[in-house]
């Protein structure tokens, strides 16, 4: 019965659904290249994108599909006003650095992206109203029609809605969306979205990346539903909001199983229901029932408007087990939550997956290869996403995204988000647990926003802080590790591991594995992969199987859950189960399922959508003699080189990794792509190498696009080598280094560089302290950008414990400056009171160290507040 009435609604849509309307023209959008591609891009068009109705739990029938061509433009951060032109078309909603966007620009911090389209204004009666909603826009959108601003919203990952009737004409009706998004430059929860992706960090998703639509209501309307199941209770508490003057109005829910009514609720808007539901079937992995649910609001007994909807019946607990364990119960038995960490990225969409059916398809694999629950790791996904979850039954854990750092802004977004989200999921009976800190990243208030989230949503398990073991900062006392927690959670790469037992709560490994498979022709980038570790294909259902072995042993002594990393892989992240494109598997399903049962038996037979295929498990590199042999009678086509250059360096032939690569390297053209500049930096070692002048040239684009002066850090590694390491190499050795540096010089910034980073750690270590701190002097000056915090501190510290001259010593609280800018680290305090106390400046060097005192952790303030004290007394800090 649920399908039949969510299709209803769904066809009712139809009728105004319009995606090349109100003006606009047919396109040419075309999509960008990719280094891969799922197999439903190629079913992705401006008239047939993402058509499906975006929010299954409130289903109306009036609505209008936004989602399709809009004009787009990138102006300056600062331009308040819309453009005079656009730049060209974008498909929305995919982001603007997507493939499938047509765009595929990166946004940067400093630049903001605006969008047009234009349509005519839907079919209305009376005082009915149109509402302008948006599923999701990274990160800050202001939003204008027919000129006027309409309003702002910040928050990436959760939708927004206006009222846009008194601002509407018939036709032609000018949309203006402007968004700005530092990614990972700013004080937005960004999850693992970065402008330089690298390792277990991704390309990021800026603007609109889910449905933008409208949709007609009444002058009063439902504006959301609150469901919590209460199972032992045989009922469902309800909450019909509406929003304005609900005087005079009236609600009725009915539920309903199988076409025949089960409960039904009559009573007033914005109060608290109980819709009976007796004797319920449960919903679970093994049977994911789910009632439907008509929502009707009433004005003086007419139906003004109705909502249809859905709800499972379910209870999430934990409770100790007949060995007095703790363990998570659902529906009062113990089930194991054996689960997988979903990113939620796509290789040509990646925030937004191409289509419905991609999106299903995800959720339908991870219950094919026989898991019952998903980890959705740091990113908040559309409402279909839930919906389907929901309803082919996998128990979701769902991540709060990071708070990005420590500063006072970023903590008031993060909380603003966080209960955002847990507003906007209430519904889904999939979500059974809510995830507030990951491994210690800008972790703060943990008991205390614990203990929110519990009051935000008491029916559901709270995980505190996943990885805590990974906290550099964590308490010493287990007891107050996962204060308040419902959870004990450890990650372990590639583990397996187990938690802590404490009272009252059910331990849990929150990510392990990160096992690579690589699998040729299906990667992101081959010259980045990686994985925790690496197994050949043949190998690694042994391995699995062999780590999933001590896996039982630990759910035997307690454990209660475990989360895999992962089951896709994600760009150079090679960890997964399926290839990023989603065709290979890397094991065979049917293994999968073996090995997954002796913790839950499979919930649901082998999905006939989960099309595979099985991975090569021969060693590709056997073929190389035989490559090598075609390479040397003249095979020299590009796509030969890349592949043959690979392998021979993964055969340890350096000789022909070089000669290869430089072969390849010489047909590369600029524009580099982002795979051609990893090859490059990969394959260049010397500066005899074709790509030694390639790094030079594009060194900036390089360093910008790859991230962490990827091309500096491997030029200055080559320059160190070649004109300076000969003459340093005896740490004795008294070198000339005006020769040096005019060997260096020829190579710029990073010839200068490297020359004073290496004399100035040849003279440390030669502990030859006027020359060191004078080199240093020069080096902080032209490169404290580019130095580590920690060096940096080691460069301060040195002269404070060896020199005594006040030149230095003040120049060496100047470094310290740079210091406390990047990091407002106890012990670089620590570092900068005890240079100012050796210069003479005692009152600045207490008002220091007392911040050093309040800021360190338990384990070092008795150190810190012996300095203190020592400098208070006016005694000596140093040896």
């Amino acid at each position: 019965m649920l399908r039949q009435i969510s299709v209803a609604f769904l066809v009712l849509g139809c009728t105004s659904l319009s995606i090349l309307a109100s003006g606009q023209t047919a396109v040419s959008w075309k999509m960008k290249p990719s280094p891969l591609q799922t197999r439903w891009a190629k079913e992705v068009s401006p008239s047939n994108t993402l058509p499906e109705y975006p929010r299954p739990q409130m289903v109306r029938p009036n609505w209008e599909n936004l989602n399709g061509i809009w004009q787009y433009a990138i102006t300056s951060a600062g331009d308040q006003t819309p453009p005079a032109s656009f730049n060209g078309e974008i498909l929305v909603p995919f982001p603007l650095e997507s493939a499938l966007s047509g765009v595929q620009k990166t946004l940067q911090p400093d630049q903001r992206l605006w969008y047009k389209r234009t349509f005519n204004k839907p079919t209305a009666k009376g005082k009915d109203r149109v509402l302008l909603h948006f599923g999701a826009v990274d990160f800050n959108a202001t939003v204008f029609l027919n000129g006027k601003k309409l309003g702002n919203h910040t928050g990436g990952y959760t939708g927004f809605q206006f009222d846009i009737t008194d601002q509407l004409k018939d036709k032609g009706n000018e949309l203006v969306v402007s968004v700005l998004d530092p990614t990972d430059a700013g004080d937005n929860p960004h999850g693992k979205q970065v402008l330089q992706p690298r390792n277990i960090l991704y390309t990021g998703s800026s603007g609109i990346w889910q449905t933008v639509w409208l949709e007609t209501v009444p002058a009063v309307y439902i504006d959301g539903l609150k469901m919590v199941p209460q199972v032992d209770q045989q009922q469902l508490d309800l909450r019909v909001n509406t929003p304005g003057n609900a005087a005079g109005y009236s609600v009725e829910a009915v539920a309903s199983s199988n076409g025949a009514v089960v409960g039904t609720i009559k009573g007033k808007p914005n109060t608290d229901l109980q819709l009976p539901v007796p004797n319920a079937r449960l919903w679970s992995p093994n049977e994911p029932f789910l009632y439907n649910l008509t929502v009707k609001l009433l004005y003086n007994n007419k139906v003004v408007d109705t909502v249809g909807s859905y709800f499972g019946m379910r209870k999430i607990e934990i409770k100790k087990d007949e060995n007095d364990q703790e363990r998570i119960f659902l529906n009062g038995k113990y089930t194991y939550n054996l689960g997988v960490l979903d990113q939620g990225f796509w290789p040509d969409g990646l925030y937004t997956a191409p289509t419905d059916d991609a999106l299903k398809f995800d959720i339908l694999a991870i219950k094919s290869m026989g898991f019952n629950t998903i980890r959705k790791h740091v990113k908040v996904e559309p409402a279909r996403w839930y919906y389907h979850c929901d309803k082919e039954g996998i128990l979701v854990w769902q991540d709060m995204v990071t708070c990005p750092n420590n500063s006072a802004d970023a903590r008031k977004n993060f909380e603003k988000e966080n209960a955002a989200t847990v507003a906007q999921c209430f519904n889904a009976p999939s979500i059974v647990c809510w995830v507030l800190f990951n491994e210690g990243w800008a972790r703060y208030d943990q008991q205390r926003l614990t203990e929110v989230m519990k009051q935000m949503d008491p029916s559901r398990i709270i995980n505190g802080h996943t990885g805590e073991n990974y906290d550099r900062e964590s308490p010493k006392d287990p007891n107050e590790k996962w204060k308040s927690s419902d959870l004990t959670d450890i990650h372990d790469y590639p583990g397996p591991g187990i938690a802590p037992a404490l009272p009252g709560k059910a331990r849990v490994l929150g990510e392990w594995g990160g096992v690579q498979v690589k699998t040729p022709n299906h990667q992101w980038n081959e010259a980045d992969g990686w994985g925790y570790i690496s197994i050949p294909a043949a190998a690694f259902a042994r391995k699995y199987g062999f780590m999933n072995r001590h896996l039982k042993i630990f759910e035997e002594e307690g454990l209660s859950g475990s989360i895999y990393t992962e089951p896709f892989d994600v760009e150079t992240e090679e960890n997964g189960l399926i290839s990023y494109d989603r065709e290979v598997i890397k094991m065979p399903v049917t293994q999968l399922r073996q090995i997954h049962s002796a913790f839950v038996p499979p919930t649901s037979d082998v999905a006939a959508a989960f099309i595979v295929k099985d991975i090569d498990t021969t060693n590709p590199d056997n073929q190389y003699a035989t490559l090598l042999e075609a390479y040397n009678k003249g095979k020299k086509d590009g796509p030969f080189l890349l592949q043959l250059a690979q392998m021979a360096l993964r055969v340890n032939d350096k000789p022909n990794a070089t000669k290869v690569s430089n072969d390849y390297i010489e047909q590369l053209k600029a524009p580099l792509t982002r795979s051609q500049m990893a090859f490059i930096n990969k394959f260049t070692t010397s500066s005899r190498d074709k790509g030694f002048a390639l790094l030079m040239d594009n060194r900036d684009q390089i360093n910008k696009t790859l991230g962490q002066r990827q091309a500096d850090a491997r030029l200055m590694t080559i320059i160190y080598s070649e004109e300076i390491k000969p003459y340093v190499q005896d740490a004795a050795a008294r070198p000339d280094w005006s020769k040096i540096e005019a060997k260096t010089k020829q190579y710029g910034a990073p010839g200068e560089e490297i020359f004073l980073r290496a004399k100035t750690i040849h003279l440390l270590n030669q502990k030859d302290w006027d020359n060191f701190a004078a080199a240093a002097d020069q080096y902080v000056g032209k490169c404290a950008a580019y130095i580590a915090p920690n060096e940096l501190n080691t460069y301060a510290w040195t002269v404070f414990e060896n020199i005594s001259d006040p030149t230095h010593l003040n120049n060496a609280a100047n470094w310290c400056q740079h210091l406390l800018k990047a990091d407002n680290n106890p012990a670089y305090i620590d570092t900068y009171a005890n240079v100012l106390y050796k210069a003479g400046k005692k009152d600045d060097a207490i008002a220091n160290e007392e911040k050093a005192v309040e800021l360190a952790p338990s384990s070092d303030k008795k150190t810190y507040q012996d300095i203190l004290d020592k400098m208070k007394k006016g005694e000596k800090t140093w040896k």
